[in-house]
């Protein structure tokens, strides 16, 4: 959103992109669709498929709340704080979680930086969102996209109605720049998986909304297709439940994040004997770091002082088609499709200009 700001006239961003030139964009954002899984499966994706394809990189983790505050903001996830679809949120001494955000705690606290939405509508530049109608109050919707005019979508298998709502809102100002969501991908793939009939058919469907999205607009509007992560199945036998292995959850005092990069906050002073029986116990199937040598190695980007005890104490990402599972939260136990880690299927994601 910040490279596509840059060609509207608004001061203070840059095109780090290298984005055409244009006076209205729409940026269609298909969750969960990795370059990846598009060049796999590109016979049921054509018009996706067929476009010039860049590839750019997801945060750490590779999580939708995360990645789209990054969209949102045009930052890095240490530079604003969204650590995870779950992390520890020291002023409540708890878990917060992004999609189920906690009542009493202020979006704008947990996420107080501007959003590129926020700078651009300021520049006099016409910005809307169209997205599933419940997301118009949503903690994580204030937190990465504050600042435009929400268009509820409120039948998700209407794309005749949701095409509607994009051209509206792309058509309004002399300039503008538009979000539209689609989550379809990633709500078939945690279930049933990457491949399946079901995820092949959110896969065709997306491509249609996007080749009908090209078709309905003017010429002159450009058209940035692009996702949030990839997607890995994870086989039952690759699970790792941390309530059958206790001596893995001495000096934990919690866990956050999601399967693929679990997040762990310890006992103080205990982080480096943790981090060594996690590494230990998990070999060359996971990259366990510390906090200060995740931070070292360049995973968060630059980490603000401020957020540094929203991330995790210790870090298991990994490597292989695991995931480290706690019977805590029962619903992880159901997925098939995960993301979260480093691995290139989960980092890697599309940017196509139609």
């Amino acid at each position: 959103l910040p490279s596509a700001a840059a060609h509207l006239g608004v001061p203070g961003v840059v095109d780090r992109l290298s984005l055409p030139p244009a006076d209205r964009y729409v940026v269609l954002l298909v969750d969960g669709l990795g370059a990846e899984q598009l060049r796999t499966h590109a016979d049921v994706a054509p018009f996706l498929a067929g476009l010039p394809e860049r590839t750019l990189t997801s945060t750490v983790p590779s999580t939708t709340a995360t990645a789209l505050t990054s969209l949102g903001t045009g930052l890095v996830p240490g530079a604003h704080g969204l650590a995870g679809y779950s992390f520890w949120y020291p002023p409540i001494r708890d878990v917060l979680t992004t999609l189920r955000w906690p009542a009493g705690v202020s979006v704008e606290d947990v996420q107080p930086q501007l959003t590129a939405f926020e700078r651009t509508s300021g520049a006099g530049v016409a910005c809307g969102t169209v997205a599933p109608a419940n997301f118009a109050r949503s903690g994580l919707t204030t937190a990465a996209l504050r600042g435009a005019r929400f268009w509820p979508v409120h039948d998700e298998a209407d794309l005749s109605a949701r095409l509607t709502l994009v051209a509206s809102a792309a058509e309004l100002g002399d300039r503008s720049l538009t979000y539209c969501y689609e989550r379809g991908l990633d709500h078939a793939g945690h279930p049933h998986g990457v491949g399946s009939q079901a995820w092949l058919t959110a896969l065709a469907r997306a491509d249609e909304l996007a080749r009908r999205l090209r078709e309905s607009l003017d010429e002159s509007v450009r058209v940035l297709v692009t996702g949030d992560h990839g997607m890995v199945n994870v086989p039952l036998d690759a699970r790792l439940i941390v309530e059958d292995q206790p001596s893995l959850l001495r000096d934990v005092t919690a866990l956050a994040g999601e399967g693929r990069l679990r997040q762990l906050m310890v006992a103080a002073g205990t982080a480096e004997a943790v981090a060594s029986r996690w590494r230990d116990a998990m070999g060359e199937r996971a990259w366990v770091l510390t906090r200060e040598e995740a931070v070292a190695e360049g995973w968060f980007g630059e980490l603000a002082p401020r957020f540094a005890g929203r991330f995790g104490d210790v870090l298991i990402a990994m490597a292989d088609d695991g995931a480290v599972m706690t019977r805590r939260l029962p619903r992880e136990l159901g997925l098939v499709g995960m993301h979260g880690s480093l691995t290139s299927a989960e980092m890697l994601v599309p940017l196509l200009v139609a």
